[in-house]
């Protein structure tokens, strides 16, 4: 049995629907047809498939999805919460199933019609009752109702404390759209953007702007994860998972951890970063790509300097002369990310992580060696290392 998860998995499949917004069909239809586009791109046969993984917030049952993409008997099943923190944590789960033999080939998916049905930006302000809405009532008084909102309140702090500017949070979403210019399947496909227009563009919740946040989408997103040997008889390179973990950090708060010490960092993202630096035994140095969690522009500044690219506060500086595009330091959110690609709660940065390590990204960089893939930020998240399989 193994004590690690390192180099136990990988990633043999991936799938997903187009992005729109508005999807004119089920969730269900879409969770089925991610699921069964990745099955078919592993180029396994369904009934092959013993376990699936989602999230909380999936609406579609596994056994639903399994009768309607002809998968047989599962041993496996399991779900992870916390929104995008989950979108490694999804695959952490599938990788500790294959290791311990619990299961052979689990699917991992992601469906909703974030658009055109629930839409996730309302936060508070839909009538859903959770354990959260205890410590939200603090803040709801305050205006402070949204996910956007609530980004907010830390990037305010961040900004007083090093001189962070909204032009800097532009670097980032600039970078993230020129590379969703050359893909065909992002929303901003051939659409460019500039620091003039981000600054021009209205503020969804100061210091905020509308380019400073991420895309409602309609969509479907899934990939199959098994074990090393079965990979290698598939029929595409696998993306081998040198390093998969999730954190909770201490006084944690589903996305409004303001009562820590400090808001103007990410202590479950040190943790994380931590735990797949140790359990890889690779370092910063050994990250040639990365697909940055980017529901909003600053957020890929902690995640940074939580990895070790820079120093604390020093994510602005990192972010610009080109670092994060390809042929810079760091190519990173090659398919345009959350911002300009799609929102599917990462998972769409999943799939884009295992083409980086195949080399079929449409933004590929000369080295993709090892791929850092991250989840959500200001809830208990999750981040995993991709690498190539010898």
């Amino acid at each position: 049995m193994p004590t690690t998860l390192k180099d136990e998995a990988a990633i043999v499949g991936i799938g997903q629907t187009e992005f729109s917004k508005n999807s004119g069909r089920s969730e269900l239809q879409l969770a089925c047809e991610a699921v069964s586009a990745a099955i078919d791109d592993a180029g396994i046969d369904p009934c092959e498939v013993d376990g699936l993984t989602t999230f909380t917030m999936d609406a579609n049952d596994e056994i639903e999805v399994a009768r309607a993409v002809g998968i047989g008997d599962i041993k496996f099943y399991s779900r992870i919460g916390y929104g995008g923190g989950a979108c490694i944590g999804v695959l952490q789960q599938a990788v500790m199933a294959v290791a311990t033999g619990v299961a052979e080939v689990v699917v991992v998916y992601r469906a909703f019609n974030e658009r055109s049905g629930r839409r996730y930006s309302v936060g508070v302000g839909e009538d859903v009752v959770t354990a959260d809405i205890i410590h939200w009532s603090w803040y709801m008084p305050f205006g402070l109702l949204t996910p956007a909102s609530w980004v907010a309140m830390f990037t305010q702090r961040y900004m007083h404390e090093y001189g962070c500017s909204s032009r800097d949070l532009a670097e980032v979403a600039v970078s993230a759209r020129k590379h969703a210019v050359n893909n065909p399947d992002a929303f901003f496909y051939g659409r460019p953007l500039s620091v003039e227009e981000h600054q021009q563009s209205r503020f969804i919740a100061e210091p905020l702007r509308l380019f400073d946040c991420c895309q409602e989408t309609d969509a479907g997103c899934a990939c199959v994860v098994t074990t090393p040997a079965r990979a290698r008889d598939l029929k595409h390179p696998a993306a081998l998972i040198r390093g998969v973990a999730e954190a909770a950090a201490k006084d944690q708060e589903n996305m409004t951890s303001f009562y820590r010490p400090s808001i103007s960092s990410l202590p479950e993202m040190d943790l994380v970063a931590k735990q797949v630096y140790e359990q890889s035994g690779l370092g910063v140095d050994d990250i040639d790509a990365a697909i940055i969690y980017d529901a909003f522009t600053p957020i890929v500044l902690w995640q940074l300097e939580s990895f070790g690219f820079c120093g604390r506060g020093e994510g602005k500086d990192f972010v610009k002369d080109g670092n994060l595009e390809v042929g810079g330091r760091l190519p990173a959110n090659t398919h345009g990310g959350q911002l300009s690609e799609a929102y599917v709660h990462g998972m769409n940065g999943v799939n884009e992580g295992v083409r980086l390590i195949r080399g079929t990204s449409v933004n590929q960089p000369d080295r993709a060696d090892h791929v850092l893939v991250t989840a959500g930020v200001g809830v208990p998240t999750s981040a995993m290392i991709l690498g190539r399989l010898d």
